[in-house]
């Protein structure tokens, strides 16, 4: 009986042990047959509910890594409808794992160069202000191209800044406009500018379309969904922000100490719940009233009273004693907090106020974090540690204030205070990423003049500029190459072009001179130049049109230029005197003729004078000296537009590169000792080459510098009264003790 017993409990094992296995293998194998399914249903767009949908999900169990662009395909997709599934498919988080090397065509950008081609503009397709200042800045700079073969980045004409759902500006069924272009290729080397995306409650970084390989220039992103170098993180600028040019930094002095009356200042909105709220309703524990004045309203929203708090009367009565642009004005620092967005209108408001920011937006990518060191511009707060600001910002020692301060002024202007200026350097941005072996450093992105004004395709050492002597401890060029613009034909020995042709090779810091033949009769023979020290070419301009004479002319050997009309009278004293002042300057134009521009009030237009003043903002290039390479920022920077008028006017060549170098350094030209007697020598009232001569010269030149400011967005030249001489000029000593005697005898 007990055998019995035993051998039946073998036989149930053995038959317990026999149905695992067999069981056990059905599963193994179905979830390996389902797993080849579901990959087969996920290409055709088909899902199916996986064995694990019928387990509780515990929120804080570990999941496996799954890359960022698999997300759809997770089981927890079954839980959403098939709209809800489009619209996660569209999300921005597709293409997380793109970067240049992966999700861009660099052999678009071998042949052309880097080239910007703008979709055009679709009937009946509305495209907010904005967005039309984005475009008008690409079609109105140096990369952009109307032929798409040539093209090496794509931009949008389709609205895509406003991407919140309420918006008014929202553009509805953007994705099937997209997918229907031609050139989208699935985004591949596509540029799409966004302001705002997501909507109320939660503002997901979301922009309504599957954006597939293409970069985004976005505000207010996120560092987790910011795909460095990929992305281009922009600042939030508001409708009104200006196109071109814009409004100069408030920093007029540096004022030492550099205290205001306020420590700390806020003013802007406050949200009672919802996302952004925790920070802005926390400000009143740190707002005294007397140095730090943090001042937010609940009067906002049309249901505003239905859901204020208990102290929502009080702070709208303290926000409503406080002038906002006066405490912009007065105070050191400006408390930066993010709002339904990571981004703030604070942000551009402080910086151009000289106001230093103080971040507090957790997570916040900050406006071109890829080039611009913010360390040195603003501080980095943390929202979790608001009671510490005060503290903190008060501990900052008043050199490093006076520092950030005037480096908030330098990136304002350089890189901000337009929507031309955030478009450019969005673009140079990516310029860089393409042309790695010439691209930009931190030092040129971060110091004057900035990354916009130095080209790398001029030269990869910071040497070769004018900008970074002091940086490099270098000394500046020692030797100067002079130009000679010739109009006329030589027909006489006597004639004042081989006189200053002497004078300049008699000096002892000229390398070499070049005479640009600009005329209409052929080169004269070599034995009709003088013999000199110096080595004299004589060269044909290009299409004998007046911006030749600011060509790169390789022959142009020395970093300095002294720049010379046939007519001008000078000395070889002068010329040296010139050129020691240049080596004291050298981002700067230095020499003789000045002429000032002025408000005509009655005709409400920029004049031009050449009276004789007190004050100067231009020195005329046919007798200055400065760098070699404002030749290249002149034919490479300034549109083609520009110089068109000038070489068609055959005048305003030396306005405008006045213009350019004042926009460049931000400072005034520098004027040499006056000469009483010197004059722009007329070559004879019936001379057809002489401009002087002409009556409509004035009229001419008056009509150049509103065109040129009309471009440049605003008015770059700077008035000077400072004018610099030789030491002992004209002083009551011996003639015999001055190193510049001859000066005095002209």
């Amino acid at each position: 009986m007990q055998a019995k017993k035993r051998y039946f409990i073998l036989l149930s094992a053995g038959s317990c042990l026999a149905l695992l296995f067999y069981f056990g293998g059905l599963q193994f194998r179905a979830s390996r047959s389902h797993s080849r399914r579901e990959e087969h249903s996920g290409r055709n767009g088909l899902h199916h509910p996986s064995p694990d949908h019928f387990w509780p999900r515990f929120p804080d169990a570990l999941r496996p890594f799954v890359p960022w662009d698999q997300l759809e395909n997770e089981d927890s997709s079954v839980h959403i409808s098939p709209r809800q599934k489009r619209d996660a498919n569209s999300s921005i988080y597709k293409g997380k794992k793109c970067r240049m090397e992966s999700c861009f065509d660099f052999t678009l950008c071998k042949k052309n160069g880097f080239k910007v081609y703008v979709y055009p503009q679709q009937k009946g397709e509305k495209i907010a202000e904005s967005y039309q200042n984005i475009l008008a800045a690409i079609e109105g700079s140096r990369f952009y191209t109307s032929d798409p073969s040539q093209a090496c980045l794509f931009v949008l004409s389709l609205d895509t800044l406003d991407r919140d759902q309420l918006s008014p500006q929202y553009v509805h069924n953007l994705r099937s406009k997209v997918q229907s272009l031609h050139l989208w290729n699935n985004g591949r080397n596509h540029l799409i500018f966004n302001l705002y995306s997501g909507t109320w409650p939660d503002y997901t970084e979301d922009v309504g379309f599957d954006i597939g390989q293409a970069m985004l220039a976005k505000a207010s992103i996120s560092t987790e969904n910011f795909r460095p170098n990929f992305d281009v993180s922009i600042p939030l600028f508001s409708k009104d922000h200006p196109r071109t040019g814009g409004e100069r930094g408030f920093l007029k002095f540096n004022t030492i100490p550099p205290l205001r009356k306020y420590m700390l200042v806020f003013k802007g909105k406050r949200y009672l719940t919802g996302i952004g709220s925790d920070t802005r309703n926390a400000l009143y524990h740190v707002h005294n009233g007397e140095d730090v004045v943090l001042l937010t309203t609940c009067k906002h929203g049309k249901d505003w009273q239905k859901h204020k708090d208990s102290r929502c009367d009080r702070d709208n009565t303290e926000y409503e004693k406080y002038d906002y642009r006066e405490m912009l004005h007065n105070a050191t620092f400006c408390l930066v907090p993010r709002g339904r967005r990571l981004g703030s209108f604070r942000f551009l408001e402080a910086l151009q106020a000289a106001c230093v920011p103080v971040m507090l937006s957790n997570g916040w990518e900050l406006p071109f974090s890829e080039v611009i060191n913010w360390n040195q511009a603003a501080v980095i707060g943390d929202e979790r540690l608001l009671l510490q600001i005060p503290s903190t910002i008060r501990s900052i020692h008043q050199d490093k204030i006076l520092a950030l301060r005037q480096q908030t002024q330098f990136l304002w202007e350089a890189y901000f205070s337009s929507v031309e200026k955030i478009v450019l350097t969005t673009l140079e941005i990516i310029q860089d990423r393409i042309f790695k072996h010439i691209s930009r450093n931190s030092l040129i992105w971060n110091k004057h003049p900035g990354g916009l004004f130095v080209l790398p395709q001029y030269s990869s050492y910071l040497g070769d500029f004018p900008y970074y002597y002091a940086n490099l401890g270098l000394k500046p060029p020692s030797k100067f190459t002079a130009v000679i613009h010739a109009v006329t034909p030589l027909v006489s020995q006597s004639q004042p072009v081989l006189k200053l042709l002497m004078a300049a090779a008699k000096s002892q810091y000229c390398a070499q001179i070049i005479v640009l033949w600009n005329c209409d009769k052929p080169l004269p023979a070599k034995h009709r130049w003088p013999a000199t020290a110096v080595p004299v070419f004589v060269i044909e301009g290009e299409s004998k049109v007046m911006s030749s004479r600011f060509l790169p002319y390789d022959n142009i050997i020395t970093d300095a230029v002294l720049s010379l009309d046939e007519d001008t009278v000078l000395s070889t004293t002068e010329v040296d005197f010139a050129f020691t002042v240049w080596q004291s300057f050298p981002e700067r134009i230095v020499g003789y003729p000045a002429r000032s521009h002025f408000w005509d009030n009655s005709k409400e237009r920029w004049g031009y004078t050449s009276k004789w003043t007190n004050d100067y903002s231009m020195v005329l290039t046919g007798a200055a000296i400065y760098h070699k390479y404002y030749h290249y920022l002149y034919t490479h920077y300034l549109p083609a537009s520009l110089k068109n008028m000038v070489d068609q006017l055959a005048n305003c060549e030396d306005i405008l590169m006045n213009f350019l170098v004042s926009a460049v350094t931000k400072l005034p030209p520098i004027k040499v000792t006056q000469k009483k007697q010197y004059k722009e020598t007329m070559m004879g009232q019936t001379s057809r080459a002489s401009r002087w001569a002409d009556p409509d010269h004035f009229a001419q030149r008056q009509s150049c510098m509103n065109t040129f400011a009309s471009w440049f967005g605003y008015m770059p030249l700077i008035h000077s009264q400072m004018r610099l001489d030789p030491v002992l000029f004209k002083d009551q000593v011996s003639i015999l003790r001055k190193k510049y005697r001859d000066i005095e005898r002209l």
